[in-house]
This record gives structure tokens, C-alpha cells and sequence, in this order.
């Protein structure tokens, strides 16, 4: 039994532009999202505004999945990055260097990352594709995952927005499709 998962990151938004934490602001131009997507057996996605609005503009009927919610940054949602390194600097600098570190009062990269991972190893069990429509930082924890990088490469995964990102196998063989999604 093969499992195909495509994640999609979503549309910009006034968030991702100013590289501030999550706070539940709509995706720019939903008439301007766009992928060449496959048919899907399942569509899901992270529970947040963006991921949501970006599944309806790609025409996706996705059910909202509370472990592909995005990194709980706990007190630093809704301030950017600039603002927590001006104000919290140290704070910052362990988040950012110790995968264990929660100093915002939020989820540490690792709970997210077992998180994550528990999801898909679930999700390997159901033969077909799915479609998620996620925060970039899923795609990050997945990416880690399949390749089995430690957790302390969280931070070098750029993942843009629409970025598309395929994985296949099942659980505990999962194998990462770079090129052409679905084909």
C-alpha cells in the first residue's frame, strides 16, 4: 500500500510578509492561488486562517486537522520577529539554537515536530493522496521527518508560500518527491 501526501503551503498573507508569528490574518490575492494539483482521495489542512482560505481558493473541500496546526509560539503570536529579538533577544537565540526551548510559553520545536510526525505516520496508513494545506513550519517538521534530520535543522527548510512538497510510502518508510507534484 502506497500513501501520496501533498503538502501545500499557504497563500501570502500580511503575516508571512513581515515574518510576524501567526495572527489570523487572511491570505492577499485568493484569486491570484493557483497549483496544478492532482486528484485527491482526502483533502485536510492546518485549522488556521491562511491554510483554510488557501484550501477554498485552490477549490479543496479540506477538513481542518488539529495536529497540522502551526507552532504554538505561545506570548510571541502576533509580534515579529524583529520585536521579540529587540525585546527578548536571549529568549530568541534558544528557541531558535535549542529544539527543547519553549521560553514563549508555547510549544518547543520538538513537541511540534513529534506532533507532526505522529500525524503522518497516522496518515501512511490510508493508501491514496492527500492533500494538506499547511503551515510552512509543518512542511518543515515532515521535510525532517522523512529524511530523519535532527530537529536542530528545522530552521534551515525555507518553505515559501504555494511551495508544493510530496511525500510517499507509509509509515516508517516515507520517502521525500522533489520535481513534479502528483505526476
Amino acid at each position: 500500500m502506497t500513501c501520496r501526501v501533498i503538502l501545500i503551503a499557504p497563500a501570502m498573507t500580511p503575516s508571512l510578509r513581515r515574518a510576524r508569528f501567526d495572527d489570523g490574518d487572511s491570505i492577499e490575492n485568493p484569486s491570484a492561488v493557483a497549483l496544478d494539483l492532482p486528484a485527491a482521495g482526502r483533502a485536510v489542512g492546518s485549522p488556521s486562517v491562511r491554510c483554510r482560505e488557501t484550501a477554498v481558493a485552490l477549490g479543496l473541500d479540506a477538513s481542518a486537522e488539529p495536529d497540522l496546526a502551526g507552532l504554538d509560539a505561545g506570548r510571541w503570536r502576533g509580534r515579529t520577529l524583529e520585536e521579540v529579538g529587540a525585546a527578548e533577544p536571549e529568549a530568541l537565540v534558544r528557541w531558535m539554537s535549542d529544539p527543547g526551548a519553549a521560553p514563549h510559553g508555547g510549544e518547543s520545536v520538538r513537541e511540534f515536530c513529534a506532533r507532526v510526525a505522529k500525524w503522518l505516520e497516522s496518515a501512511g496508513r490510508t493508501a491514496g493522496r492527500t492533500v494538506a494545506v499547511v503551515e510552512p513550519e509543518v512542511v518543515r517538521a515532515v521535510v525532517l521527518h522523512v529524511l530523519g534530520a535532527p530537529e536542530t535543522a528545522f530552521w534551515r527548510v525555507d518553505v515559501p508560500p504555494l511551495a508544493a512538497t510530496e511525500v510517499t510510502g507509509g509509515p516508517g518508510r516515507w520517502n521525500l518527491r522533489l520535481g513534479q507534484v502528483g505526476g
